[in-house]
């Protein structure tokens, strides 16, 4: 009979990463520097007498928020974009606050799964998602922008609010309080898009236009367009106001993002004819290549702007946000439909063997696929709106 070992992890959790290696081979990933591989993550053993759901997590970063929803959730794998492990350990202690996560997630019996790199090189992958947002289009009409006059701004709201600082003597607390202005917004994060909200308002890669791969990935069977970064060319030039607002509905609608351009010019007055794109953060991918935007997650000071002194554009988001989204509106739907394959599967085979204990059997027995995106994950940068500052131009949309 079939019994409970500590060697193995979970059948389902098995099926997740032969699912994840169908999606994204693990030869796609850049090993110079990345870390991938449930085997060099978090492989936690199985316990069939108190399994976990057959549900999946998606992150971009395992924070502690994270481990805990996935716990709460009663998760059986968290797919991690991004490795929290990328040099190894001497040790192994709750003092160490990410070590600490993935304690408490193999307690638990959670395994972490972490595919980064490979995802970005894959056909269809990250890099071709951005690009598809750089080609996409709005409802018509497209909008117009000007930065010529400054907008009208609505007072904004007072509260008496006590100073902090002030000795607090009895003349202090007879004298009325002094009314300070609230001037900044609560850190602000980009929406989560998914496929249905996308298809309303923007329709990826429709705009005329040729796309290669900038550092192509060869030898792996099946993947033969793979490759880091993309280099997106128009058959005619785009308005690069109508960029920006493409780029900012696709990956969410933030309430702002870095714009980098010549200091000679205006954003309305300039047009895009090539589009270099990398996820996260680009230099290294984009750093040689000719194109009138840069578009990445994030760009030192010193290279954006020697890009702008080339003449240049640069947009960044902040890391993860140029990566977030592929979560809910492509690696969700793709993930759960091989998934669910994967998992049939497994379950024929294991039920093949025959001699189940009652607990596997249990566990053989439960068709359920669950993938969802983490409600609590994000960038650890928000945008702060300076709501009694003065803008200039308009809105886009």
């Amino acid at each position: 009979m079939s019994t409970y070992t500590t060697d193995k992890a979970s059948p389902f959790t098995r099926a997740v990463i032969n699912s994840m290696r169908k999606l994204y081979p693990e030869a796609l990933a850049d090993k110079s520097f990345d870390n991938t591989g449930c085997a060099v993550l978090l492989e936690a053993p199985f316990d069939p007498i108190r399994r976990q759901m057959n549900s999946v997590l998606l992150t971009i970063d395992l924070t502690k928020a994270v481990a805990d929803e996935a716990i709460q959730r009663k998760d059986c794998v968290v797919v991690s974009y991004h490795p929290i492990i990328f040099r190894g350990f001497k040790s192994l202690t709750l003092a160490n606050h990410q070590q600490q996560s993935l304690l408490r997630l193999a307690l638990e019996g959670i395994s972490v799964y972490s595919p980064h790199t490979a995802v970005d090189a894959a056909p269809g992958g990250l890099a071709d998602w951005l690009a598809d947002i750089v080609t996409g289009h709005l409802p018509e009409p497209e909008p117009a922008t000007h930065t010529a006059k400054p907008e009208e701004q609505k007072e904004t709201e007072e509260y008496p609010i006590e100073d902090p600082f002030t000795e607090k003597t009895d003349k202090w607390k007879q004298r009325p309080r002094i009314p300070l202005r609230r001037t900044y917004s609560r850190p602000t994060y980009p929406s989560k898009p998914t496929a249905d909200k996308e298809g309303a308002n923007f329709t990826p890669s429709v705009t005329d236009h040729a796309r290669t791969v900038i550092h192509p990935v060869t030898g792996v069977p099946g993947f033969e367009n793979a490759g880091m970064g993309r280099l997106v060319t128009f058959t005619h030039p785009q308005p690069f106001t109508h960029l920006i607002e493409r780029i900012a509905r696709g990956v969410g609608s933030p309430k702002g993002f870095p714009v980098a351009i010549p200091q000679t010019k205006q954003v309305e007055e300039i047009q895009i004819r090539t589009v270099g794109i990398c996820a996260g953060s680009g230099h290294s991918v984009l750093k040689d290549v000719d194109a009138d935007l840069l578009f990445t997650g994030e760009l030192s000071h010193h290279d954006a702007l020697a890009a702008t002194e080339e003449g240049k554009c640069v947009v960044t988001l902040f890391h993860s946000n140029t990566e977030r989204g592929f979560l809910s509106t492509v690696l969700k739907n793709k993930l759960t439909n091989v998934l669910q394959k994967e998992w049939g599967k497994m379950r024929e085979e294991i039920a093949q063997a025959g001699d189940l204990s009652p607990e596997w059997e249990d566990a053989v027995k439960d068709e359920d696929v669950l993938v969802e995106c983490s409600a609590v994950d994000r960038d650890p940068f928000g945008v702060v709106i300076l709501e009694s500052s003065k803008q200039e131009g308009r809105p886009l949309s």
